[in-house]
């Protein structure tokens, strides 16, 4: 049975104690393997080895760090199979989309790599005539990274990459759902010949994780995570008032209107929503649609939805797989509960399942209502609730009534209507006829709860920098 150990300053640690973390597959429930749990000396070690190669990698021109994650991103090519391997088990992934997750990670450390020669300061006018002001970029020391379970290998790069270009180290933080596919990137990390320390993985408790964020050398934490979980992480900031990066909890709303191809828009939207069980932070939460075509609508949402089985993307990869835990398929089918209670209408799905597996089916709620708790909170799951309206307006101040701000979507013809809602959505995101897929050149940022700074292209490089002001007098 699998047994995965700890990589700190360039190497794979016996682990000092006997804490294992079990690892199992959520579509048989099968044990997969252990991870060790880092102790609280380790993890303090591993931030300590990171603070030391700071130093250097730093005094690295930036074109010379670039080298090293065009390292890192061949040997995660090459690693991709072995990284889709394990991911695959322990996620319920399909083979295939496990290993196109790591080549998404080898793209976006590429891309990341690519900003080197890019990292630019300032030169502002002062206001005084024999004086020059200097605004320096320049990067913040050792950064948390907190990974989430649902794309665990994109994810890990996406923090990673940005964080180490701008000469940062960092200790990661896996899931401990799916912390197998990490240390096969610590594998590809070893292979590439990054220097110890700069990057260090380890899984972790709750209790470990605390002494990580909360030690002084640790200027930075980044999370993708809950709402709950980046209360946490401001609680670890004020330890040593260190920047937080936070992408939580998000409620797209996808308003359609009556001159949308709903066709298009029906298989878009149940495509979203049913990737990896609904388990993306982007996937379509709630659906407002016109009042001339909702009954319409409906049904095409509905044959989408009914046409597609679940099951072990092993044995066929164009089922939808399973949720992360039975915790979470609970959680979810009483949501749908209360959601009848309250007077939805169940169109399809919303029953448990039997057998083995964390599995839910695709589910359809029509007849819902904007102060359901259905569509205020959270699913993180396969479940699309349907509102109906008659304005615009009314579906515009729907969509913004949210305590969340993470994306948006729109279908619609009429370049009147998308300049509208591009202007007034209180979203991050807008993505019109499509459903959202955060291009790494763009900003993945959130409003409201959905966070504070954010991930991707030129913005989310700079949320790993400070800047340093040089008055120059001559």
């Amino acid at each position: 049975m699998r047994l995965d150990r700890n990589f700190a300053n360039g190497r794979f640690i016996e682990p000092a104690g006997d804490e294992l973390i079990a690892v199992h597959n959520p579509a048989t429930e099968t044990l997969l393997g252990h991870v060790s749990g880092a102790s609280q000396a380790e993890a303090a070690a591993a931030v300590e080895a990171a603070a030391v190669a700071q130093k250097t990698w730093r005094k690295l021109p930036s074109a010379a760090r670039a080298v090293f994650l065009h390292k890192l991103a061949d040997a995660l090519t090459d690693a991709a199979p072995a990284i889709g391997a394990a991911l695959a088990l322990e996620s319920g992934k399909s083979p295939g989309d496990a290993a196109n997750e790591a080549l998404y990670a080898a793209q976006i450390t590429r891309y990341h790599a690519e900003w080197a020669r890019r990292i630019e300061g300032e030169v502002i006018p002062s206001d005084t005539a024999d004086e020059n002001l200097l605004l320096f970029r320049e990067p913040i020391g050792v950064v948390a990274c907190l990974i989430p379970f649902n794309y665990p290998v994109y994810t890990f790069m996406r923090k990673v990459a940005p964080a180490l270009i701008t000469g940062n180290t960092v200790v990661v933080r896996p899931s401990n759902n799916t912390p197998m596919s990490a240390f096969e990137i610590a594998k590809a990390v070893e292979r590439a010949g990054l220097p110890p320390g700069v990057v260090n993985i380890l899984a972790m408790s709750h209790e470990t994780a605390e002494v990580v964020c909360t030690h002084p050398a640790v200027g930075m934490i980044t999370l993708t995570g809950s709402v709950g979980a980046g209360r946490k992480v401001l609680d670890y900031c004020k330890a040593n008032i260190a920047k937080p990066s936070l992408e939580l909890g998000g409620k797209t709303p996808a308003i359609i209107e009556p001159d949308a191809d709903l066709e298009k828009a029906a298989r878009e939207l149940v495509a979203s929503k049913t990737m990896h069980c609904g388990q993306l932070c982007t996937a379509i939460e709630r659906v407002y649609v016109h009042e001339s075509v909702h009954d319409r609508f409906i049904a095409l949402l509905k044959r989408h939805m009914s046409a597609i089985e679940t099951g072990d993307r092993s044995v066929n990869p164009a089922w939808m797989g399973p949720l992360v835990n039975e915790s979470s398929r609970q959680s979810i089918h009483a949501m749908v509960l209360r959601a009848v209670e309250a007077g939805a209408t169940v169109e399809t799905g919303g029953k448990l399942p039997g057998g083995k597996g964390f599995f839910y089916p695709p589910t359809l709620l029509s007849n819902c209502r904007q102060d359901m708790e259905i569509i205020r909170e959270e699913t993180f799951g396969p479940i699309m609730p349907v509102v109906e309206y008659r304005m615009l307006d009314e579906a515009l101040a729907m969509a913004n009534d949210h305590q969340f701000g993470l994306s948006s979507v729109l279908y619609t013809e009429s370049y009147r209507t998308a300049m509208k809602v591009a202007n007034g959505i209180e979203a991050g995101e807008l993505y019109v006829n499509r459903t959202p897929a955060d291009p790494y050149q763009g900003f993945h940022a959130g409003w409201k709860r959905s966070g504070l700074g954010g991930d991707d292209g030129k913005h989310g490089m700079l949320e790993f920098t400070q800047t340093r002001l040089v008055v120059m007098k001559y």
